[in-house]
C-alpha cells in the first residue's frame, strides 16, 4: 500500500485545483476518507487474517465500501459545507483512490475491489509503487525512504499534474 502522505494526496490535489467549489471542510474530510480503508488494519489485532475478506485489503478496498461511504457523507451537507452531489463525488473518488493506488503497489494479497460480488483479490498488470510497510517504526528506515521515493513518482507528481491540469482548466 502507499502511505498514508500518498494517499491523501491525491483528494488534497483534485480538491485544491477545483478551488473554491470545494469546502476546506470538505477537502479535509475527504483527505480522511482517502486514508479510511486502512483502518481495516486493525482486524489484525482481532485475529483476521490478511486473507479474510475483513481482513486488510478486504471489504474496505471494495467499489461498495467507497459508494457506502460517499452515501453517508451525503447526509452531513451543511457541516462539510458543500452541495450533496459535491459531496458524493469527491468522498467517493477519494475513497475509490485508495484501492486503485493500493493495486499498483509490488506487494500483499491484492484488493478485493468487487467485493460482496467476489472476495477475490486483484491488482493492476502495471504495478510500480513500493509497498509501504505497515507501522510507523517499519516506515523510517531505508526501506520507507525507497518507498517514499517511488511514491514520489507515481503518487504525488501526477497529482501535482492534477492540481495544475485542474487550474489550468478552470482559469479557461
Amino acid at each position: 500500500m502507499p502511505s498514508i502522505f500518498s494517499h491523501a494526496v491525491v483528494p488534497i490535489a483534485a480538491s485544491l485545483g477545483l478551488g473554491k467549489v470545494i469546502s476546506r471542510r470538505l477537502l479535509v474530510f475527504s483527505a480522511f476518507c482517502a486514508i479510511l480503508p486502512d483502518f481495516d488494519t486493525l482486524a489484525f489485532k482481532f485475529g483476521i487474517p490478511y486473507s479474510s475478506q475483513w481482513g486488510h485489503r478486504g471489504f474496505a478496498h471494495s467499489i461498495t465500501f467507497a459508494v457506502c461511504v460517499a452515501l453517508i457523507a451525503m447526509c452531513f451537507s451543511r457541516p462539510l459545507k458543500s452541495k450533496v452531489w459535491l459531496i458524493g463525488l469527491m468522498v467517493f473518488l477519494a475513497t475509490v483512490s485508495h484501492p486503485l493506488l493500493d493495486m499498483c503497489t509490488n506487494g500483499g494479497l491484492g484488493v478485493a475491489l468487487y467485493w460482496p460480488y467476489s472476495n477475490e483479490r486483484v491488482f493492476f498488470d502495471f504495478r510500480p509503487i513500493a509497498v509501504s510497510p505497515i507501522g510507523v517504526s517499519r516506515f523510517f528506515t531505508e526501506r520507507g525512504f525507497a518507498v517514499m521515493k517511488s511514491e514520489f513518482l507515481w503518487v504525488w507528481l501526477p497529482s501535482i499534474i492534477l492540481l495544475f491540469t485542474l487550474r489550468g482548466i478552470r482559469r479557461k
